[in-house]
């Protein structure tokens, strides 16, 4: 499974997204610090949740960063987020 893959499947599992895109945006930084041949290093995820409803923008954050820390321990160096609540 790759790392967009795995993103996805968390993100869906964890927040129920009306909407959910995961972009490798890898390419666009190589040479870079952080970028890894083959990519899958640098993602922006753009979502919609109703979970997200209420929460700050850092407790948005931090509730996406504490799903997929495991993919950004491993190999994801940078994640952009577009987060919003759904009305």
């Amino acid at each position: 499974m790759t790392y967009s893959e795995r993103i996805t499947q968390k993100l869906t599992e964890a927040f129920s997204p009306t909407e959910l895109q995961v972009i490798d945006e890898s390419e666009q930084h190589r040479g870079h610090g952080g970028y890894i041949e083959g990519g899958e290093t640098h993602f922006k995820v753009v979502m919609k949740s109703a979970d997200m409803n209420g929460l700050s923008r850092v407790a948005k954050q931090r509730a996406v960063y504490k799903v997929l820390k495991a993919e950004l321990d491993e190999r994801v160096h940078a994640l952009a987020l577009q987060i919003d609540g759904v009305a």
